[in-house]
């Protein structure tokens, strides 16, 4: 199955590099370029790509705004983002994920995070680069940025609550598999059943709220 990509970044040579390494890939295409944020929200409507990849800073409408356009709470039909930027800054981080973006990467994280994240986001994954992920969160956190969090629907089992800590470290589905000696195919049930209860779209959603809920910072 061919992941279809929306790219938006208002430099046009940062959007033919991501460009030709996306292309390079078997089973990604490039079906859309934005020059900015409005844009990429029309062309993202129009076109309904399996993942968008977008700037932070663009003109007109900034990325993190067009993440909550396509993704964000009250979409009807949430499109995958992946945001992608140069700067490494801990409010670019949570305000993106808080729009309802899946990934999450810097512009020097590389061709193979890049890819990962892409093919994380389409198959309703996360990928968060690892220079920016749980201490950034824990951060935001602790400094009272973050909303009460919710309570859950139902109250979680022991064993969610093992899975719900991986999953808040960033490990992907194999790895919460391999490191709690449980199938791929109970994980993702775990991770299923955690989202109903939490009320969340996304596994970034999941691990939001076991950051704010204190989870990690008592382990």
């Amino acid at each position: 199955m061919t992941v279809r990509v929306l790219l938006a970044d208002d430099q046009p040579l940062v959007r033919a590099g991501l460009k030709v390494i996306l292309e390079a890939q078997p089973g990604i295409e490039v079906v859309g370029e934005a020059e900015d944020g409005s844009r990429a929200v029309a062309l993202a409507l129009a076109l309904r790509p399996d993942v968008c990849l977008l700037d932070i800073r663009m003109p007109v409408m900034d990325g993190i705004e067009a993440t909550r356009r396509l993704a964000g709470p009250g979409v009807a039909s949430p499109l995958a983002v992946v945001v992608i930027t140069t700067f490494d800054l801990d409010e670019y981080v949570f305000r993106a994920l808080k729009a309802g973006a899946r990934g999450f990467l810097l512009k020097d994280a590389g061709p193979e995070l890049l890819v990962q994240a892409i093919h994380a986001a389409a198959s309703g994954e996360a990928l968060i680069a690892p220079k920016v992920t749980a201490r950034l969160l824990e951060k935001f956190v602790a400094m009272g940025e973050a909303p009460k969090p919710s309570q859950p629907r139902e109250a979680l089992t022991n064993r969610e609550e093992e899975v719900l800590i991986t999953l808040a470290r960033g490990l992907q589905n194999e790895e919460i598999a391999e490191a709690l000696h449980i199938s791929l195919s109970t994980v993702k049930t775990h991770v299923a059943s955690l989202m109903g209860k939490l009320g969340a779209r996304n596994r970034v959603e999941v691990a939001l709220w076991a950051w704010e809920t204190g989870r990690l910072a008592r382990r």
